[in-house]
């Protein structure tokens, strides 16, 4: 594709010269002589076969190709220069990137992060949620959580919580009759047929109702009193204790297995440490 662009340096000098309305100016502010500005701009417009300029005596105005051009190239050199800014992310000298689902994020780890950061401000956290395990090798990742992961290679790999599984809705829906509550849908193991393998009780639980593919969305819809769900012990602390959700029965299963992933680069790092201590002391905290 490169041989159909025009000189980059040509493109520079041309959106200088249309944004500036001055062959002149655009020289100055490129640091640059005027007449290596007009040549920039013939040779773009050679390279073009168009002209992009009217030029009478001193003054120059855009043509309706040079108006067209204009508005793309500032596009260009704009988004340009917001990705060589976001560059700088990866040579921050404290960051530490970590992964993990949307759900984790939103519904343990954002409530807690003012605590982590209070007790660790030299950590420069970037939060990567996604929906897919990450690959390790390929993919510049610190330390990953989530209830999906398996061993990968150059990773330590460790169980951290089992989590248990229990059905509930919004205390409101509690005094609605069984038959009248929507039935909320999970996959993986926030589906009911999971509840009913493990030995769950019957609790009005439908075959339909609605469908939710992020263990996330599924806890948000029930605790905005959409319907009854089957929800992760884990993820539902926060809203069973302020209120927003009220278990359907004692009875609870077996759940997902949450682990972590910490790339054997990052493993002695001093980052690493002080976050994979403060997560494992949350998770024990709340064990028991």
């Amino acid at each position: 594709m490169l041989k159909h662009w025009p000189p980059l340096n040509a493109l520079r000098g041309f959106e200088a010269a249309a944004r500036l309305g001055s062959f002149h100016k655009a020289a100055e502010e490129l640091h640059l002589t005027q007449s290596a500005i007009s040549q920039q701009i013939r040779s773009l417009e050679t390279f073009l076969e168009q002209p992009l300029f009217f030029r009478t005596g001193r003054s120059v105005s855009l043509t309706d190709a040079g108006h067209d051009l204009r508005s793309t190239t500032q596009s260009l050199l704009q988004q340009l220069a917001v990705g060589i800014r976001r560059l700088e992310q990866y040579r921050k000298p404290n960051q530490l990137v970590v992964n993990t689902t949307p759900a984790f994020a939103r519904h343990w780890l954002l409530p807690r992060l003012g605590e982590f950061h209070r007790l660790h401000p030299e950590v420069d956290l970037w939060l990567f949620t996604s929906f897919e395990p990450p690959d390790m090798s390929t993919q510049t990742i610190d330390l990953t959580i989530r209830d999906d992961l398996s061993a990968q290679a150059e990773c330590s790999y460790l169980e951290l919580y089992s989590d248990r599984l229990y059905p509930a809705c919004h205390p409101r829906l509690l005094e609605q009759p069984r038959e009248c509550r929507t039935t909320l849908h999970g996959e993986r193991e926030m589906d009911w047929s999971h509840w009913v393998v493990e030995g769950g009780a019957d609790i009005g639980q439908g075959s339909s109702g609605l469908n939710f593919s992020d263990p996330g969305l599924l806890l948000d819809a029930a605790c905005a009193g959409h319907g009854i769900a089957l929800v992760s012990q884990l993820l539902a602390e926060q809203a069973r204790n302020e209120g927003q959700l009220a278990p359907l029965c004692e009875q609870s299963v077996r759940g997902p297995t949450w682990s972590w992933l910490i790339h054997r680069d990052s493993e002695g790092s001093a980052l690493t440490c002080s976050f994979s201590q403060w997560l494992q002391g949350a998770l024990h905290a709340q064990e028991n």
